[in-house]
């Protein structure tokens, strides 16, 4: 027999190869159905985070100091006062270099000294944790309630609001401040020159600058503390007219 040229034989070969029946293409690999079993994590939905958004805690002070606003600060000599207002309760707080007796200590305060709005403290409260304080506007007293002619201090240590007849005495000693009254730290009448310094604030600053003083009396701090304050709250309202 004759061997089959070589020629002949590739085309055979190609000939047999068209003939075979084309094969299907391999299907490709479906991804397996995820279950929600916690090993997979999950797609991150943004509302679940809108609270963060539009509360976060980097923004926003925590604990006491949420309630705590700046009222004023006074320097006499060497030593600074910073008056503080809880929103909340509506009762005022003095604090100094030496820890109160809620244990809150002076440690700085800042901003222009002309420019109230800039104003702030450093407090540092129990535990050593120092909490930033900046002045604003006193909000309006909510209206005292009609059932008794007085309150007494609520639990916790908070001072007791003035009664009527601190009030009374406030709106008494505005008019007649060349006397002197029960809390303003002079063991007698003001000296010359806090009349002179009186004599040229209004009598409504007079009468509010009264009451913050009978205020710190009920909390009781001392006559050489009181004079201080009154003071300086005498001198600020004098630079704000």
């Amino acid at each position: 027999m004759k061997p089959v040229p070589r020629v002949l034989f590739m085309v055979l070969c190609l000939t047999a190869v068209a003939a075979l029946p084309a094969a299907d293409p391999m299907p490709m690999p479906q991804p397996m159905p995820a279950e929600d079993d916690g090993a997979i994590p999950r797609m991150v939905n943004m509302e679940e985070f809108e609270a963060l958004v539009t509360n976060s805690p980097f923004t926003r002070s925590l604990g006491i100091s949420d309630s705590l606003i700046l009222t004023g600060v006074a320097h006499f000599e060497k030593d600074v006062y910073a008056t503080l207002l809880d929103t909340k309760t509506f009762e005022s707080h003095v604090v100094s270099r030496t820890p109160n007796y809620q244990g809150w200590q002076l440690v700085g305060v800042g901003g222009h000294s002309d420019e109230i709005q800039t104003w702030s403290a450093k407090i540092q409260v129990p535990g050593g944790e120092v909490i930033s304080v900046r002045y604003q506007k006193p909000p309006p007293r909510p209206p005292r309630s009609k059932s008794g002619g007085s309150s007494g201090g609520g639990s916790g240590g908070s001072a007791p609001q003035l009664t009527s007849t601190q009030l009374s005495e406030a709106k008494t000693a505005a008019v007649n401040y060349k006397e002197g009254f029960s809390s303003d730290g002079y063991p007698k009448a003001p000296p010359p020159e806090m009349v002179a310094k009186l004599s040229r604030l209004s009598t409504s600053q007079r009468e509010t600058i009264n009451q913050q003083m009978l205020g710190l009396r009920n909390k009781g701090l001392g006559l050489d503390e009181r004079r201080k304050i009154y003071e300086g709250l005498v001198d600020r309202s004098l630079q704000q007219r």
